[in-house]
């Protein structure tokens, strides 16, 4: 959960000098709201409240699981339209699919020499830009992102229920925690990099 933590941290520091505003501003979110949310994902990060004893045992992770899931509703209620909310539900599911199905089809060894990037990197650039292409703007984007990722452990959650495997599953927890924070900046960031690029040569604005 370093990562997540140091992230979000930088993320903190930048808003509370008052740098993006206008992106907070399209998500419908101020800065304090924002600051909550992430002081709330970094000391919930710390907790986690257990659901399921037992062969499985399952559990949730505050930071990473509860916390981002009340983010990603309070942003799909504050979406402007049900078109805009059906398509940021759908475009997670899609990021879960593609997200999912790489990690089937791939074997990501650490102590592989041919592995040149870090799995979490790599998962989460793979949720990034499939959220934001199925989402395209910030909010759906973002949403994508996060939403994505959860899904994908409720996923592996769901199979050691069904397979009875023996072990502990967090939701949301440790690098899921992680990728999830990286998933939806990489999003975010290039929903408002494409969108700012395209507003300029079309006079417009966007979401």
């Amino acid at each position: 959960m370093l990562t997540g933590t140091t992230i979000l941290l930088i993320v903190a520091a930048l808003i509370y000098f008052g740098v993006g505003q206008r992106l907070l501003d399209r998500m419908r979110l101020t800065d304090t709201q924002a600051l909550i949310f992430i002081v709330l994902m970094i000391g919930g990060s710390f907790v986690t409240v257990p659901l399921k004893m037992g062969r499985t045992s399952v559990g949730i992770n505050l930071g990473g699981g509860l916390v981002p899931l009340a983010l990603v509703i309070y942003l799909l209620v504050k979406a402007d339209t049900t078109k805009e909310k059906i398509r940021a539900l759908i475009a997670s599911v899609v990021t879960a699919g593609i997200v999912f199905g790489v990690g089937k089809l791939s074997i990501f060894d650490p102590s592989s020499p041919y592995l040149f990037i870090d799995p979490l990197w790599l998962f989460s650039i793979i949720a990034g830009i499939a959220g934001y292409l199925a989402g395209r703007s910030r909010r759906s984007a973002f949403i994508a992102g996060v939403l994505g990722l959860f899904l994908v452990d409720v996923i592996h959650l769901f199979q050691a229920l069904a397979g009875n495997i023996p072990t502990r599953i967090v939701l949301g927890g440790a690098g899921v925690f992680d990728a999830m924070i990286l998933a939806g900046l990489i999003a975010i960031g290039l929903a408002e990099f494409v969108g700012e690029t395209r507003e300029r040569i079309e006079g417009g604005s966007g979401n």
